[in-house]
């Protein structure tokens, strides 16, 4: 293990599936605690609670499964780690217009939800560095050479980005009088993914009883930017799971019948990489 990520692996790899966690990490260094001017519920709410939990079972069903132990409100594996912010690190020059940096949402982030800031001020260019160093770059190493293996045993690889979304983000952006979604795939509008893997996937939260969206309101962020290559048989799917499903929010602690959701989680992903063999995945 590291300290940058927690690496769950079976026994043996019998599926062309990874597993990814990058926002689900929970180890608060009191270091960032006394930077922070906000408490720690408040810090804890950008946070996927719990998400590593509800896919701990991917490595009983044959894939990997990688989970972060930052948290993504000390730093954010899921954006470049040239996505430096300006306005909260020290020496950083102005750059291009990036709207995830002009919303405090870098690869060090200057907010947590509802725009709250963090800090009371700016930090040093040198603790964005450190923390780089020994989180971003580990973790995305280690993502790497995962994708590299599975690649290479089985001509193919699925990366399954997992995360969740705050309810009132759904209700923001769905259609009026529409049904909301319990589950959002991302695929970048089919540059991340091929359409019959995003396919697969959907039927199998379908067929869990799961309301199914996509692209809308998330549709990836760097992970499935950078690592999704189709043509190549790369495949990136952001999965955006509704906290309301499984976590108090306002508390952000796991709801009484989170084992419950666990096991329909666990469900989908035996039919996720139990699928996968019949599932064409080249370019489309």
């Amino acid at each position: 293990m590291s300290d940058a990520y927690n690496l769950y692996r079976p026994k043996v790899q019998s599926a062309s599936f990874v597993f990814s966690s990058p926002h689900s990490g929970r180890d608060y260094a009191s270091t960032f605690k006394g930077q922070s001017r906000l408490n720690a519920l408040a810090l804890r709410s950008s946070e996927d609670a719990f998400v590593d939990l509800l896919f701990a079972d991917a490595p009983a069903h044959g894939a990997p499964l990688l989970a972060a132990s930052a948290p993504r409100a000390y730093l954010d594996l899921n954006r470049a780690q040239d996505e430096l912010d300006p306005a909260l690190i020290e020496n950083v020059p102005r750059s291009p217009h990036n709207p995830r940096i002009l919303a405090g949402l870098g690869v060090v982030p200057r907010v947590v939800s509802a725009g709250r800031h963090i800090y009371s001020g700016r930090i040093t260019r040198a603790d964005a560095d450190d923390r780089l160093e020994r989180y971003w770059q580990p973790y995305h190493q280690q993502l790497r050479s995962l994708m590299r293996e599975t690649t290479k045993t089985f001509g193919e690889a699925v990366l399954i980005d997992c995360h969740s979304m705050p309810h009132d983000a759904i209700e923001g952006h769905s259609r009026i009088n529409g049904p909301l979604p319990d589950v959002v795939l991302g695929d970048r509008f089919g540059a991340s993914a091929g359409n019959s893997v995003v396919k697969m996937i959907e039927a199998a939260f379908v067929d869990a009883g799961l309301r199914v969206a996509r692209n809308a309101p998330f549709a990836g962020a760097y992970i499935a930017q950078a690592y999704g290559r189709p043509s190549r048989g790369q495949h990136v799917v952001q999965v955006e799971i509704d906290r309301r499903l499984y976590l108090d929010e306002a508390r952000v602690e796991p709801r009484p019948d989170f084992a419950e959701f666990q096991r329909l989680i666990s469900g989908v992903i035996s039919r996720i990489t139990g699928a996968a063999e019949d599932i064409p995945m080249a370019a489309e």
